[in-house]
């Protein structure tokens, strides 16, 4: 094995080699680090990246993004609470829904997010930068107008309307999160997608070479807005679960969530530049991004650092992203050459 082997066998277990050292690190920086009551908090922060990143992961694999999650989080939480607290009201009457319509209309909600975001980048050859860019302050305003920007506080329901039971997506099953086991369940579902059927074949050649997929008879435009739509299914879901963990619903939840979820993916080894990306290793990167978030606060690092901290983690992981790309690239036309 030569030098370019050892480097790229360390690239490729790259994200796994920084959540053992980021673990190391705050287990002996911090001595509540590795206690049981904090990992469980560390792994429900996981879940809400893990979800957003793998909705996240789709679209990156095309070549576009969706900096909107974050506010369809926020929005989706709105939606329940609402719905949760007030009802709905028609012509004059006021109707209250079961948990799990309410939470089947606020993923629909989402649904019709990247729907709209689909149609827009597809249909209107707006770049995916600039379409979920005023989507994301389209959400965020919305969810502010269904309280005026006022929070949905106890959302518990009542027995009497048939709507408690909210905040069992908040809760833990035999000392299990809910939030992991449908982290977990989306994961498989969307691992299976991406590398076992057609769908998942036909997006990753559209981030590979857009054009040679269309040539190929891939119908790009439908299976980019379905991407769209995943991505904004996934942010619903964990706006779902972020409201039930807090019992209560802010306009402003899940504020600068889309970089979470975009740090998820790529320190998994998702390429900015479309057709490469795993769902394991989105959610390898959705536990280091929970390991340093939780980590410096028990550390009691600033805020801003930590903000600081994460601009740095996401561009040092592009940077060894592209490093990554060339020296594949090399080893690959040194292995033609050497062929000849």
């Amino acid at each position: 094995m030569n030098k370019n082997d050892v480097i790229m066998t360390i690239l490729k277990g790259r994200t796994l080699i920084v959540l053992t050292l980021l673990v190391i690190f705050f287990s002996c920086a911090s001595e509540s680090f590795f206690t049981s009551q904090s990992l469980l908090l560390i792994a429900k922060h996981v879940a809400l990246y893990g979800i957003l990143g793998i909705g996240m992961t789709y679209v990156l694999v095309t070549g576009g993004i969706d900096l909107s999650v974050g506010s369809v989080v926020g929005l989706s939480g709105m939606i329940a609470g609402l719905l949760i607290n007030h009802g709905f009201t028609m012509f004059g009457y006021t109707f209250y829904f079961s948990i799990p319509v309410i939470v089947l209309i606020a993923v629909f909600i989402g649904v019709i997010v990247g729907l709209i975001n689909g149609i827009i980048i597809t249909k209107f050859a707006v770049a995916p930068f600039i379409a979920t860019l005023g989507m994301m302050y389209v959400a965020r305003g919305a969810a502010n107008l269904t309280s005026n920007g006022a929070t949905f506080p106890n959302l518990v329901g009542k027995e009497a309307l048939g709507n408690t039971g909210f905040e069992i997506f908040g809760r833990d099953i035999a000392g299990f999160p809910v939030a992991v086991m449908i982290l977990i369940i989306i994961a498989i579902i969307a691992a299976v997608i991406l590398r076992k059927t057609p769908f998942g074949w036909h997006i990753l050649a559209i981030g590979g070479n857009e054009r040679a997929a269309k040539l190929s008879g891939v119908h790009v435009d439908n299976d980019k807005i379905l991407v769209y739509m995943f991505s904004g299914a996934c942010a619903a879901i964990v706006g779902i679960i972020a409201t039930s963990q807090l019992v209560a619903s802010h306009p402003m939840t899940g504020n600068t969530w889309e970089m979470n979820a975009i740090a998820a993916a790529v320190l998994g080894g998702t390429s900015l530049m479309g057709g490469v990306g795993t769902i394991v290793g989105t959610v390898i990167g959705a536990f280091i991004i929970g390991v340093i978030s939780d980590g410096m606060v028990m550390c009691g690092v600033s805020e801003f650092w930590q903000m600081i901290i994460k601009g740095l983690v996401i561009v040092l992981a592009v940077i060894i992203d592209q490093y990554q790309r060339s020296l594949q690239a090399r080893m690959a036309l040194q292995a033609r050459n050497e062929n000849k």
